[in-house]
């Protein structure tokens, strides 16, 4: 049940809802008084939320196929094909320009917004993982250049980069590495918090840039607890050292 109004009497579509970040940003919405409909391909997970936050609407949906994605927003797409950036783009991006193509008729008319969920890995990379840090800053630069196409229509754009985010997600992937517990532990001491941060704390990220942050657009707002900062040691295993000698 919604206990403020920050953000009452709009409607909030979470697109991968149903767990982790997603689940964190629907409640944080209906707290604040938001009408909010879940899509994920995840229908366990997506009911069951629906069935906690009273108010709540879960729809199944698949971001990857247009025709899953009309059915929430009762809208027909622009002209621009979405097989062809589907050609072009990674996974994560294409879902995403797929939902916003086809909302953004609404979002005109009613002055509202978009929050696209990025990753810091996307501005600052990661090994091991170029279809994801690949996807993840072309949400970022999606972003940014969608904020200069629809400023004049009232429309603002943001995203929000988390860092390590405990979620279900986060659990499983160090419960399949030797050492779990090792592993969980390097992914907190990465932020110089001490801590993995909440999903709670991403949804909260999103109601403030959604119903505070009115001056803001283009903007990536780093979730991360401090984890670019500083130097470090990233010279990874087997790469050659060429280290200075010290003048005798």
């Amino acid at each position: 049940m919604a206990t403020g109004t920050r953000y009452s009497g709009k409607v909030v579509v979470v697109t991968g809802g149903a767990r982790g970040i997603g689940a964190g940003i629907v409640r944080a919405f209906m707290d604040s008084g938001a009408q909010v409909v879940i899509c994920d391909k995840d229908e366990s997970g997506g009911r069951a939320l629906e069935r906690e936050l009273p108010g709540a609407v879960f729809i199944l949906c698949d971001v990857t196929q247009e025709d899953d994605v009309k059915p929430p927003l009762q809208q027909q797409p622009e002209e621009t094909s979405t097989q062809e950036f589907r050609q072009l783009l990674e996974l994560n991006l294409l879902g995403m320009y797929t939902l916003t193509k086809l909302a953004l008729p609404h979002l005109r008319k009613s002055q509202g917004n978009i929050i696209n969920i990025s990753s810091l890995v996307g501005a600052i990379g990661q090994a091991q993982a170029v279809p994801y840090v690949a996807s993840k800053g072309a949400v970022t630069a999606m972003t940014k250049a969608l904020a200069l196409d629809e400023s004049p229509h009232g429309v603002r754009v943001n995203c929000i980069s988390p860092g390590n985010i405990w979620t279900p997600l986060w659990e499983e992937l160090a419960a399949s590495t030797p050492d779990p517990r090792a592993t969980i532990l390097e992914g907190t001491l990465a932020q110089p918090l001490g801590r993995m941060g909440q999903p709670a704390e991403v949804g909260a990220a999103a109601v403030f840039l959604a119903s505070e942050a009115n001056f803001c657009t283009g903007i990536e707002l780093f979730l991360t607890g401090g984890a670019e900062l500083g130097f470090g040691r990233k010279a990874r295993r087997g790469t050659p050292v060429d280290v200075p000698d010290i003048p005798s």
